[in-house]
């Protein structure tokens, strides 16, 4: 509901409609249609071609619509507890999980070129893990822009480091493909070992957090289990680097 495509798609009058909807979403979830139409100072038959381009059959269909909105709305945040934090920590203290760092570490050791790409919060710590690599003495870019050129052949002996939590994002496949198509090699840090992202790359590293999803777009889970993969990651190359000086 309101989506970019469908608020694009209101003339001025519905525009009215929107803006007070928007701003009294408990409140219309009880109005009649013409108790709206007079709050909004437009007529019954703008609210009806307001609902339908919302891809509602009428009011009604509208009205469940916000109260479903409204219900979204008021979920209860989930949080993650120290025991889940616990339970991941103790899972980085296997022996498995440390031979999948020390691999991630050997394919970054032995790239020619190193490259994080994520979007949002990922792509956020895909910067951050760029100048943490680069600090200990293995220079690493952070690709800002997927559609950024390149010449051909640049990125062959590279190694892409692709940063996302559901795994599922197109941009952040497209890029996986691209890679592989140089004969790059692709590490993947995603949630789960399930994902798209996760299945296409050379060697996935996964942290299992609970998924945590604010309005059904922004995603705010935990991301305490990617700062200590890149960090302990960025240790073990340390080492690698020091023993060939």
């Amino acid at each position: 509901m309101f989506s970019y495509e469908q608020i694009q798609s209101l003339n001025e009058l519905e525009m009215e409609v929107y803006n007070y909807v928007i701003v009294h979403l408990e409140q219309v979830s009880h109005m009649r249609i013409r108790e709206l139409a007079e709050s909004a100072h437009v007529s019954t038959s703008t609210i009806l071609r307001f609902c339908n381009k919302l891809g509602c059959d009428g009011y009604t269909e509208f009205k469940l619509k916000v109260k479903m909105l409204q219900n979204q709305k008021q979920e209860p945040h989930v949080f993650e507890t120290p025991q889940l934090m616990t339970e991941f920590f103790r899972k980085a203290q296997t022996e498995e999980f440390d031979a999948l760092l020390d691999q991630a570490a050997g394919i970054i050791m032995a790239a020619e070129k190193v490259v994080f790409y994520g979007i949002g919060s990922s792509g956020t710590l895909g910067k951050y893990g760029a100048r943490f690599f680069s600090n200990i003495g293995k220079y690493t870019q952070y690709l800002e822009d997927p559609f950024y050129p390149y010449p051909k052949d640049y990125y062959d002996k590279a190694v892409l480091i692709a940063l996302s939590v559901e795994g599922e994002q197109r941009t952040v496949i497209s890029q996986i493909n691209g890679y592989k198509s140089q004969r790059s090699k692709v590490i993947s840090i995603t949630n789960t070992d399930t994902s798209t992202t996760a299945k296409m790359a050379d060697l996935n590293i996964s942290y299992y957090m609970p998924l945590n999803i604010v309005g059904k777009h922004y995603n705010i889970t935990s991301q305490v289990p990617v700062v200590y993969i890149l960090e302990t990651i960025g240790r073990k190359l340390q080492l690698l680097l020091e023993s060939q000086r």
